[in-house]
């Protein structure tokens, strides 16, 4: 095809609202000549619009299979790690909730053991761990939730009952900050922030001189 006959099917499909991609799959050339070549040749409104809902449907679609990728590769190293970390012992159950207090944990308070976090999966964990491994009785333990002034008490605090599976009587009286959490940028899991207690000081001597155990043998 001689060089005025590729031209002119370039501008007629063009002239069919055609994008840059869709004429270079139909016409070989290169895409400075068809920048050249199309200058002049405007696209109608209608056109255009559905040139840009075209684009918009081809990001969202990238978007989602790029996102199930992700989720896939990240199932696998789930599976992956399950089959090898799990179940866990008695004692590996036990190190694994030493150092979530380590980290999360109440370090200062002599008397009660505390783990506070706005993330669900973390309460939980902590709520299996302070019953099963430290043995602490359900009753013995006390839920106090951190919200904002602008957050429903009654709300948040079922979201709660709900997730861990407790009854609403274990429930203290909430601390309600004076800020708002509609003026805060960082908002966390949007529940507030779940505060487990055990009023227990033999425990929670015992909780940190086991950290203290470990962390003192495993050092540079």
């Amino acid at each position: 095809m001689t060089k005025i006959l590729l031209k002119r099917k370039v501008v007629e499909l063009r002239k069919q609202g055609k994008s840059y991609s869709d004429i270079l799959k139909v016409v070989k050339v290169s895409k400075s000549s068809l920048s050249l070549w199309l200058k002049d040749i405007p696209l109608t409104k209608e056109q255009k619009d559905i040139l840009t809902n075209r684009r918009k449907r081809a990001v969202e679609t990238y978007r989602i299979t790029m996102k199930l990728k992700h989720q896939a590769k990240l199932d696998s190293y789930y599976n992956n790690q399950a089959e090898k970390l799990l179940p866990l012992s008695d004692k590996e159950l036990m190190i694994a909730g030493l150092f979530l207090y380590s980290g999360e944990g109440n370090k200062v308070s002599r008397c009660s053991l505390n783990i506070t976090n706005t993330d669900p999966s973390v309460i939980k964990f902590s709520l299996y761990w302070i019953t099963k491994s430290l043995k602490v009785d359900i009753k013995k333990i006390h839920i106090k939730l951190h919200l904002y002034s602008d957050m429903d008490i009654n709300e948040h605090t079922n979201f709660w009952v709900k997730e861990l599976k407790i009854s609403k009587d274990m429930f203290k009286k909430p601390y309600i900050k004076h800020s708002k959490r509609s003026d805060i940028d960082q908002k966390g899991y949007g529940h507030g922030t779940c505060g487990i207690w055990v009023h227990d000081t033999i425990l929670k001597e015992n909780v940190m001189m086991a950290i203290k155990a470990i962390t003192d043998k495993y050092k540079i």
